[in-house]
């Protein structure tokens, strides 16, 4: 087929897409729905002319159409990795894995069981062998959320509905697709690998596709941080990424692209901000979105017009398999909703999910263009016997716009009739306060605007009460939504309150980044525990805000990972760079907290009232001690480290600033473009110094530790080198137990910096830098008798237990301050021991 009619016929089908938009609107349909119909109406009107008037130019023109040669590939190859790649795009992978069990159930389990329970079903009837039915089941298996979505989109649906069903359709086409391809062989072939065969082969496509993509994300990811500030090329790489990771894991290593394009979204949503600014990452997610409606509009307009062909010579037997085909995919799917997954919510797998989302996802499983897809791939297949593409086929294209057009045009009802498009009072109540925030923003432009160019006062003040909500309609939807607020109690305004306080935090950590006072590393960790804030807040309110916060200011896995490899693997370069990363996260969010004490006057006041003000004061000032304590511990132990970064974060702010009047006076035309390009290469070349971070340096040279220990200072100089051998250096954080009372001795510590406390018998004792520790159990071959507890951060000297005897053997000097020490601290735990004497 010439290559300019191809054109000319997508360019008109891009004309349809857009006028089908405003349709669906008006009629309150799906978009999918309505381009499903024009592509069989297409398709049915081209097939009908080519038939009655072959040779005349409509003709022509119509068996063009008809007979368009767009084969399975097409569909798989072209739009699919952008569909996927975009839906993995817009979720935010942390909500994913606080659903993972039933998202998990409903792309796995249920896929296998759909395909277990159709092919049992439709054996007797359908006149083929059972493992055809089977690959039935698995081609129909396979959910297209876009419908669904849009309808979630246009009622409001729970956002926790929508989460459900686009996890489930990122994943449930690679279970699909690895059960058709296994099942399509044993049709082929006549026999099969036997059930565990099957399970391998599922297993080794599925996280061999997880590997792929991740690996294939991970390698954009630094190829954004290493294009910065240059959006049409950071943009273009991410369009390669999903095609080269679909095509490399199909053809070349034999995995699931549908995973590994899924992995590739998923990876790079949750790493890929922070390596953009925030409005390229904005361009980013408008063009993708851009692309798969493209994509997705194109695919129903097509896939349709194939259906004529595809479901040529159905009879009315047909209509009564289909209607089974229908039946067993609804029972299936109830199986798993109403069955299998309140066994998850009892064994604590996930929260559970209410009756009416079960149902609506029970009746919102549409299927669309991956279903055509695979049925055309079967009709292609030469070593398929004519009978099992014909049942396949036809049962794949009824079944689909069954669910298009029955299910998709009714599923808008159901939620309603469910009441699922219903806001909770709280949520109520966070709308009236985007209204308020956004309403007053908008009366202050209008008389901004108004002043500015000379409209009458009374003008200004009636457009201004318009949107304030003076008018009659507005007062009334005003009350209404007071009266939603009055219902909801003083907890609920303060959960609503620290929502709005923690949306604000995400805001400024966000502004931050676009100024370039903060790296990229540090604002996705700031981003992900912001949201984790938001989330928690919203679901249990003030005592979740606080314990994220408490989690928000402690030491994470990765920085208990860095102080393993520096302890079990003599490895600081881990702890370096973690330490140097809690330095900067507490610096940014001291100053974040700091900005916030205004806000809630300014704004959250006026949305919760004046009792319950005070109390997010005091939870915000428990936030700030938090991270205020955090920090000074760090400042303590690394005075000069912290003036260097600073003086850095003071740095950037200035560097933004003057990049600002740069661009102001450019755009005033003050300065040419000559002069404007000379003094933005200078700008980033200071840039590009500032932004490497100094590096931290722990201090941890053996020698420089020794000296500041007394006990070593008169050593010789061949001792101290002897000394140093047999010494560890190790840094211990604020909080950490480093000896437990009960255990066995194995090693004394001396104290080169910072300060711990012995806990024992009821006495709290501080040891600073000088003083040693755990020597008793060695010297008296006893268990250990104190906790000791790191206070601040700690340079601390260890000594294993045969060095310290080694020592004890060659020092003289040593072995008597330390016998006197611990004969000091023998007697004064006896003492302590002693029950106190009563008066007579």
């Amino acid at each position: 087929m010439e290559l300019h009619f191809v054109l000319l016929l997508v360019a008109v089908l891009l004309i349809v897409v857009s006028v089908v938009q405003r349709l669906a609107a008006r009629l309150a349909l799906s978009a999918s729905v309505l381009l499903a119909v024009i592509g069989l109406v297409i398709g049915t009107t081209a097939a009908a002319l080519s038939y009655l008037a072959p040779q005349s130019p409509i003709g022509e023109v119509a068996g063009r159409i008809f007979d368009l040669q767009i084969g399975s590939e097409a569909f798989l190859y072209i739009f699919l990795p952008i569909l996927l790649f975009q839906s993995a795009l817009e979720i935010e992978v942390r909500e994913i894995f606080e659903d993972a069990a039933p998202i998990l159930l409903l792309a796995v389990i249920a896929v296998v069981i759909a395909t277990l329970v159709i092919g049992v079903a439709l054996a007797p009837v359908a006149g083929v062998s059972i493992v055809a039915c089977w690959m039935l089941g698995a081609i129909v298996a396979t959910t297209d959320p876009v419908a669904v979505i849009g309808i979630f989109r246009d009622v409001g649906a729970p956002s926790r509905l929508t989460r459900l069903v686009e996890g489930e359709s990122l994943l449930n086409d690679a279970a699909a697709i690895a059960l058709f391809a296994v099942l399509l062989e044993i049709v082929i072939g006549g026999h099969g690998a036997g059930a565990g065969g099957v399970a391998v082969s599922f297993v080794r496509a599925f996280v061999g596709g997880i590997v792929v993509g991740a690996v294939g994300a991970r390698l954009l990811v630094a190829l954004l941080a290493w294009l910065p500030d240059l959006r049409l090329a950071q943009v273009t790489l991410t369009l390669a990424l999903p095609y080269l990771v679909f095509i490399l894991g199909e053809r070349t290593f034999g995995v699931s692209g549908v995973v590994a394009a899924v992995t590739a979204g998923l990876v790079t949503s949750a790493i890929g901000q922070p390596r953009m600014s925030p409005a390229d990452w904005t361009f980013l997610h408008e063009l993708w979105e851009q692309l798969a409606f493209w994509a997705s509009s194109l695919i129903f307009v097509l896939a349709s017009v194939l259906v004529p062909r595809m479901a040529a010579n159905a009879s009315w037997n047909d209509a009564l398999v289909l209607a089974l085909l229908v039946l067993a995919a609804l029972v299936a799917r109830a199986v798993v909703l109403f069955g299998l997954m309140p066994a998850l919510s009892a064994m604590k797998l996930g929260e559970r999910v209410s009756t009416g989302f079960k149902v609506v996802i029970l009746w919102g499983g549409l299927r669309g263009a991956v279903t055509l897809a695979l049925a055309l791939a079967v009709r292609e297949n030469e070593l398929i016997s004519p009978d099992i593409k014909r049942f396949i086929t036809v049962q794949a294209t009824g079944f689909v716009f069954f669910t298009l057009l029955v299910q998709g045009t009714t599923l808008r009802t159901l939620i309603r009739l469910l009441r699922l498009d219903r806001l909770t009072p709280f949520d109520q109540a966070l709308r009236r306060h985007v209204l308020t925030l956004s309403r007053e923003r908008v009366v202050s432009a209008v008389q901004e605007i108004g002043e500015r160019y000379g409209f009458t006062d009374s003008l200004v003040h009636g457009v201004a009460r318009g949107f304030s909500g003076a008018d009659t309609k507005a007062t009334s939807t005003m009350r209404m939504e007071r009266s939603a607020v009055l219902a909801v109690t003083d907890q609920d305004r303060l959960r609503l309150g620290l929502v709005a306080l923690a949306t604000r935090e995400r805001e400024i950590v966000l502004e931050h980044f676009a100024a370039r006072t903060v790296s990229g590393r540090i604002v996705d960790e700031l981003l992900a525990d912001v949201n984790q804030l938001v989330d928690q807040t919203r679901l249990k309110g003030r005592d979740a805000y606080l314990a994220v916060a408490a989690v928000m200011v402690g030491f994470s896995w990765r920085f208990r990972l860095a102080l393993f490899f520096h302890r079990r693997l003599r490895r600081d370069g881990l702890l370096v760079d973690r330490l140097g990363d809690r330095f900067e996260r507490l610096l940014v969010s001291r100053i974040a907290l700091d900005e916030l004490s205004p806000y809630i006057d300014e704004k959250i006041a006026a949305l919760v009232g004046p009792t319950v003000t005070p109390a997010i004061h005091d939870v915000l000032k428990d936030r700030q001690l938090m991270t205020h304590g955090a920090l000074e511990a760090l400042v303590a132990q690394y005075p000069a480290y912290a003036e260097l970064l600073e003086r850095r974060f003071l740095t950037r702010v200035g560097l933004r600033r003057e990049d600002m009047e740069y661009r102001s006076l450019f755009g005033e035309h003050f300065i040419g473009p000559e002069l404007f390009g000379v003094l933005q290469r200078e700008l980033h070349a200071t840039r590009a110094g500032v932004d490497v971070r100094p590096r931290l340096d722990l201090g941890l040279e053996i020698r420089g530790l020794i000296s500041r220990v007394p006990m070593f200072a008169t050593l010789p100089e061949a001792d101290l080198d002897a000394v140093a051998h047999l010494l560890r250096p190790r840094v211990c954080v604020p909080g950490e137990r480093l000896i437990r009372a009960g255990e066995r001795g194995d090693a004394m510590y001396f104290i080169s910096a910072g300060v711990v406390e012995v806990q024992a018998a009821g006495q709290r004792i501080p040891l600073a830098a000088g003083n040693f520790f755990g020597e008793m159990a060695l010297v008296l071959e006893t268990p250990r008798t104190a906790d000791v507890i790191a206070s601040t951060y700690c340079q601390l000297l260890m000594l294993q237990e045969a060095d310290f005897r080694n020592i004890l053997h060659r020092h003289p000097a040593i072995k008597a301050q330390i016998d006197r020490e611990a004969a000091h601290r023998s007697k004064m735990n006896l003492a302590a021991s002693r029950p106190a004497k009563t008066a007579p």
